[in-house]
């Protein structure tokens, strides 16, 4: 097992490249089993969901090959030789049953493990399942696993009672292929959201509405083969301003655009942050002490519960009071034991985090409990007094690539070591 270990740094210059969004990819890989002909998706991170999601693929017969040099991957459907996946091949990934909506189109079944992931709180599958339903799914769970099964899957009005990701983005896959029009309502309006219907359009698919309440796909017989370009990590970039205001520096993202930055650059701007557009891309940078700020997480375009985390680590070093409401996850608070254990101040209240700004945290050995809390600890570490050990960094990994060696180029001194 590796670790990070991070000394206290000056503050953070230069230009970083923000990778493709696994978040983004993911589904779009899934949605390549929707047809025979092959598919190519570039600005693919390599990641270990990636390659998870890859092997995934096989596992149901598809042929696929990753050039990570390129960050491009190839799928080829053509024929589909099961519907159904082991625990290690989908369990541990909470996307994995994104290959459900796909594979009741073409194959009219699916049996996968009740998913995995970060432990941060319950992420049911009851929406994908009342989806399904309605289209004209039977499913049963015995033993960790959903069998689903249909004699043909039916275009249907849906009313998701929360504006799940996952369960838009699966029946929307499930649709494309239905017989008559599905209306998703109060569906997420996510960016991921907006990537994958264009990606399914641009298979033939018939969809309208994505990036807002209601979206309406009409089925289509069959689909094609297309090449797509993964949009880039709007998690990442976040992560990265965080980490210019946190150190007090200057740094660019190459690239990048407002768009899908919107509510992290507001709550950045609150705490003395600013960000300006350029013709290289979005610079961030910090002028004077950190300032409070209040934020509570929402589906988009409110404030990603993602970036909940980062913020958390910002807010340590403000000057004054902040309040954190958590309305996504019910268990996204774990990271605050290992904050504290750098000399933060933070108090939990059920869905709230109470956050007194200190004048500095100290290194100390931490853990990393999940993918974005992972991220937390590497930029509290950059900011704290002295030297922070990071253990159980494969977490941080599922969801950043190369996010050492990107900060080092940025003048960050951060290592790996094995643990002992």
């Amino acid at each position: 097992m590796e670790k990070f270990i991070v000394q206290h740094c000056a503050p953070l210059r230069g230009t970083v490249r923000i990778s493709g969004a696994k978040n983004a990819a993911l589904p779009i890989l899934a949605a390549c089993l929707l047809t025979r002909e092959p598919c190519l998706i570039q600005n693919v991170p390599p990641l270990t969901d990636i390659f998870a999601m890859i092997a995934l693929l096989e596992g149901f017969g598809a042929k696929a090959s990753f050039d990570t040099s390129a960050q491009t991957v190839s799928v080829r459907a053509e024929t589909l030789s099961a519907p159904s996946a082991s625990y290690d091949a989908a369990g541990k990934m909470r996307a994995s049953f994104l290959a459900a909506g796909p594979l009741l189109a073409r194959l009219q079944s699916a049996s996968l493990p009740l998913p995995g992931g970060c432990q941060i709180g319950s992420r049911p599958i009851d929406l994908h399942l009342k989806g399904f339903s309605l289209m004209g799914v039977s499913s049963r769970q015995e033993h960790g696993i959903v069998d689903l099964w249909c004699k043909s899957l039916r275009g249907k009005p849906i009313y998701l009672d929360f504006p799940s990701v996952g369960a838009t983005e699966n029946i929307m896959m499930a649709a494309v292929l239905a017989k008559g029009t599905t209306i998703i309502e109060n569906a997420a309006a996510e960016p991921e959201i907006m990537d994958l219907a264009d990606f399914l359009r641009k298979m033939g698919a018939d969809i309208q509405g994505d990036g807002t309440d209601t979206i309406t796909i009409r089925g289509v017989k069959e689909l094609t083969g297309a090449t797509h370009t993964v949009i880039p990590d709007r998690i990442e970039a976040g992560t990265f301003m965080a980490a210019a205001a946190i150190t007090g520096g200057e740094i660019c993202l190459e690239g990048m655009g407002e768009d899908l930055l919107k509510p992290v650059i507001a709550k950045l701007a609150e705490c003395n942050v600013k960000t300006e557009t350029s013709p290289e891309g979005l610079v961030v940078c910090r002028k004077g002490r950190l300032r409070p700020a209040n934020l509570k997480t929402m589906p988009f375009p409110g404030f990603p519960t993602d970036m909940q985390a980062p913020f958390m680590s910002l807010l340590t070093l403000a000057k004054g009071t902040s309040v954190i409401t958590e309305t996504i996850f019910e268990n996204r608070f774990i990271h605050a034991g290992e904050l504290q254990r750098m000399g933060a101040r933070i108090k939990i209240e059920s869905r709230s985090a109470v956050i007194e700004g200190v004048e500095e945290l100290t290194g100390a050995s931490v853990r990393a409990t999940d993918l974005r809390a992972g991220a937390a600890l590497i930029l509290s570490a950059l900011a704290a007094k002295g030297e922070t050990e990071i253990s159980d960094i494969y977490h941080i990994e599922r969801g950043y690539h190369q996010i050492d060696e990107k900060l080092r180029r940025l003048g960050a001194d951060i290592r790996r070591a094995q643990s002992s």
